[in-house]
């Protein structure tokens, strides 16, 4: 618990890489979230336009067996018309396929779709944005990315403890240690100390009860 800095991880892939420049990018432009709390408040609205990325799930899922395989993920972002090598395809689809069945399901799809729009963002100015359908999508994954920049204190493109303990520390709240911990664990994926902007959208799909299963399950 010493170190304050926390163990910075190297990226596994040139697109991990990719992500961690765009979000160091980003944190030196600074965020317009102010706390933890005004993050929590957005919760629904982030929750209702994310669910509303169903109807493009299922448009690409072509044999509808609630899982996108590499092929379609080829197809789907032909369609959207982002450019992408078939080695970034390659390491989209492992870094997003977070169980590994070789699938990726509706809550790893929003994730994935939120790293393009990220990595494409300078490149393209993401022009599949008007092609996908759905308002305020563009808002949201700015949201989430403004989200993890405010709890990257030092700017390096990883969440570690102690920046969780921190942001949750200034929102008032009374338990914040246990809190902060609780929280950090639920994105710390890996278990190695730090969180990537990745392992951020994963948790937050459980946060606001995005399931795999569907809109059924409401147990959140």
């Amino acid at each position: 618990m010493g170190g304050v800095v926390g163990k910075s991880e190297s990226p596994e892939t040139k697109l991990e890489a990719k992500m961690v420049e765009a979000m160091q990018h980003r944190a030196s432009k600074g965020t317009t979230i102010k706390s933890f709390n005004s993050i929590i408040l957005k919760f629904p609205k982030i929750d209702h336009t994310l669910r509303k990325c169903k109807a493009i799930f299922e448009q690409f899922d072509e044999d509808s067996n609630g899982a996108i395989d590499h092929e379609e993920l080829k197809k789907c972002l032909h369609k959207l018309q982002v450019c992408f090598t078939e080695e970034e395809i390659e390491d989209l689809f492992k870094a997003c396929d977070m169980n590994e069945d070789m699938g990726i399901k509706f809550n790893e799809f929003i994730v994935l779709l939120c790293l393009v729009y990220l990595l494409k963002d300078n490149a393209t100015e993401f022009e599949a944005k008007s092609r996908m359908g759905v308002p305020n999508l563009e808002a949201t994954f700015e949201t989430l990315a403004d989200a993890f920049v405010l709890l990257d204190k030092n700017k390096d493109g990883y969440v570690s403890k102690n920046e969780m303990v921190q942001a949750i520390n200034e929102s008032g709240e009374r338990s914040s240690g246990p809190i902060a911990t609780k929280r950090f664990d639920e994105m710390d994926w890996d278990k190695n100390g730090s969180v990537s902007f990745k392992e951020f959208l994963f948790a937050f799909t459980t946060w606001v009860g995005i399931e795999e299963v569907g809109d059924d399950d409401e147990h959140h």
